[in-house]
């Protein structure tokens, strides 16, 4: 009887033994089934769209031939008398710099900034695949920070475009740069991704030409990297919305402060391009202000919306139109004017040719003023 019951229940151990071994290999067989899906809930929009574009994004190294000032006994003898008998002696040295462009058209258009390429004797751009193709500036913008330039080859990747105008505060934003590429044997670009943070930012930079302002910034916390100047900005969509320029930081890294300039200006700077070969810059002939709530007292205005035109060049379109110092305009083209960002969209937006109508109030009276915006003169803001 005893051993009867050993017997049971050493069958009823190596069944439950049976049961989990079973039970694990039912789990091992099912896990392959599985794999599918997290392999799908890893292709997220951040991953396709930089697949979509990274094909495009390119290392721009340069050559620069630089002026340095050097002083012959550095540290000694700074008195100004000194000086004058051994003055600091001024040479010429080439001075490599790196940076990041998108290939925007199958013609071997590349989109990068100013800056990167600013002086450049030497250009040499390298692909994702390896080729290291020589280019050359085919038409830049100092102030607004933008170069296009060429190079040629066969079956070239290009990154399709999107709309900055519709970008909504909040979605993904995904930087992508090549700084490296000709270093690498694999010049695979690098990708970060963030968000939206802002808009139309109005930013002071010393990467702008004499340290001015960068105007309709796009603002992003996805990492910006050194040498990923003038890499693409991309959307949850896969499509580039800016140009990526620089970072606010006192470490030298990422600090979440990432600006782009918007694609829809590059484009303009990129069809000027290619129809003029250079980048003319519209000018109104005026300069605005905000109403500050000092003024507002000062003039006797209820409300702050509109600008104030405190500066009329004469001979241009704005004083040929009629408009003078102290006008308030209210509208632009038909949009309302709140702050000067509206202006800016409005005007700054705007290329050579292009018809403005102004809503302006003088003395208190509606009156509106059309005037064709023009090249900018030399010199002219």
């Amino acid at each position: 009887m005893r051993k009867r019951i050993l017997r049971r229940a050493a069958a009823a151990f190596v069944a439950m033994i049976g049961l989990a071994v079973c039970g694990g290999a039912t789990s091992a067989a099912s896990a392959p089934a599985s794999a599918p899906a997290i392999s799908a809930s890893r292709r997220t929009a951040i991953v396709t769209a930089a697949e979509r574009v990274s094909p495009a994004v390119v290392s721009v190294s340069v050559v620069a031939t630089r002026t340095v000032r050097a002083d012959p006994f550095p540290g000694m003898f700074r008195d100004e008398f000194f000086q004058r008998f051994f003055p600091p002696t001024e040479y010429q040295e080439k001075v490599p710099g790196l940076g990041s462009g998108v290939i925007v058209d199958r013609s071997g258009l590349v989109l990068t900034n100013e800056h990167v390429v600013r002086d450049a004797d030497e250009i040499a751009v390298t692909l994702p695949d390896g080729r290291q193709i020589p280019a050359k500036v085919l038409g830049s913008s100092a102030p607004y920070d933008l170069a296009v330039i060429k190079i040629t080859g066969e079956s070239l990747p290009v990154a399709p475009l999107g709309d900055s105008d519709r970008l909504v505060v909040g979605e993904w934003a995904i930087a992508i740069g090549n700084p490296f590429g000709y270093l690498l044997n694999d010049p695979q670009p690098s990708v970060t991704a963030g968000v939206i943070s802002a808009t139309h930012r109005d930013v002071k930079s010393e990467a702008s030409s004499g340290g001015g302002v960068y105007k309709n910034m796009i603002q992003t916390d996805a990492a910006i990297n050194p040498g990923n100047s003038g890499g693409p900005l991309v959307n949850g969509d896969g499509e580039v919305i800016g140009i990526n320029t620089f970072i606010f930081t006192q470490s030298g890294g990422s600090i979440g402060l990432g600006f782009a300039i918007p694609i829809n200006l590059a484009k303009k700077i990129l069809d000027e391009t290619q129809r003029y070969g250079r980048v003319r810059a519209a000018w109104p002939g005026m300069a605005v202000q905000p109403v500050t709530p000092y003024l507002a007292q000062r003039l006797g205005y209820t409300d702050l919306g509109g600008l104030i035109v405190t500066e009329v060049v004469p001979g241009g379109p704005a004083a040929k139109a009629g408009l003078k110092v102290g006008d308030r305009i209210r509208k632009v083209n038909g949009q309302a004017i709140h702050s000067l960002e509206d202006a800016r969209r409005g005007i700054y937006g705007a290329g050579v040719g292009d018809r403005m109508a102004l809503g302006i109030e003088r003395d208190g009276r509606p009156l509106e003023v059309a005037f064709i915006l023009i090249e900018a003169p030399r010199g002219a803001q």
